[in-house]
């Protein structure tokens, strides 16, 4: 099989450990989408693996799967990832317990005429590395995050109270990883990643993780959720391709993954 990375850091370590899994009996090419320019190598890959969410990326994976390449993910689910009006709506009519999400457009101009009644939290509305994640107590705080993100566009979700731990799960195929993290919105800002065994998490989640892949039409994916209280799932966040750093069984479920697309695309 031969099987193409998507991406500028092949030494990533989940690719790293993916391509060692594989390169004894497979070829495994990494791609750098901005080095690669127009000059797409050929035979094509039998299964393409988009770990990269820049433009250049999302061009290539497009005009790949114009060419009938199988792509994990896709280019549209990774691209509905990115916006977080699009990712909330689907989340929403779909009945998944997402945070309730409103679009205000650039945070200079919203910041200005807004009076939050309760605490806030402000996001980018293109999720990206170095985005804008914040939490605003009041009109106060909102005005400094606006000096500081004056032309940002964003949306607003009202801050739900939790025990300032983030549920980072994440899922290849069917397979289901899991981690606490501090979340960034907490106090003490930011904190460590603690590993959590699945069988740790409340009575369903793991099903729900899976619900949100199909929904979304993803097939590698993270999922954000904190536990509002008793157990009860508030989803904060989806994403494409994260890294799924130092989980177990990981890099062994995304090469037995990457040969069964590839397998299916030759059928």
């Amino acid at each position: 099989m031969r099987i193409g990375l998507i991406t500028p850091e092949p030494g990533h370590p989940l690719l790293a450990d993916t391509t060692a899994l594989l390169a004894s009996e497979h070829e495994v090419e990494a791609l750098d989408p901005v080095a690669l320019g127009d000059d797409l190598p050929l035979p094509l890959a039998d299964v393409y693996l988009l770990k990269s969410r820049t433009p250049h990326a999302l061009e290539l994976a497009r005009d790949l799967e114009r060419r009938g390449a199988p792509v994990v993910n896709t280019a549209a689910a990774t691209a509905l990832c990115q916006d977080r009006t699009e990712m909330a709506g689907l989340a929403l009519r779909a009945g998944l317990p997402f945070a309730a999400t409103r679009t205000v457009g650039i945070l200079g101009a919203w910041a200005r005429e807004a009076r939050p009644s309760a605490p806030v939290v402000v996001k980018s509305r293109l999720s990206r590395r170095g985005d804008l994640v914040a939490r605003a107590d009041g009109t106060a705080r909102l005005r400094e995050l606006a000096r500081d993100w004056p032309q940002e566009p964003v949306v607003v979700q009202e801050y739900a109270p939790n025990n300032g731990w983030d549920h980072k799960l994440w899922a290849i195929g069917d397979q289901v990883f899991s981690a606490l993290r501090r979340s960034e919105l907490s106090p003490g800002g930011r904190g460590p990643t603690h590993p959590l065994a699945p069988d740790e998490l409340p009575a369903g989640w793991a099903d729900l993780v899976r619900r949100v892949g199909a929904v979304f039409a993803l097939d590698v994916y993270g999922v954000d959720i904190i536990d509002t209280g008793g157990g009860t799932p508030l989803i904060v966040d989806v994403n494409a391709f994260p890294g799924i750093r130092g989980q177990s069984g990981a890099p062994e479920a995304l090469a037995a993954l990457a040969l069964r697309r590839a397998l299916a695309g030759r059928t």
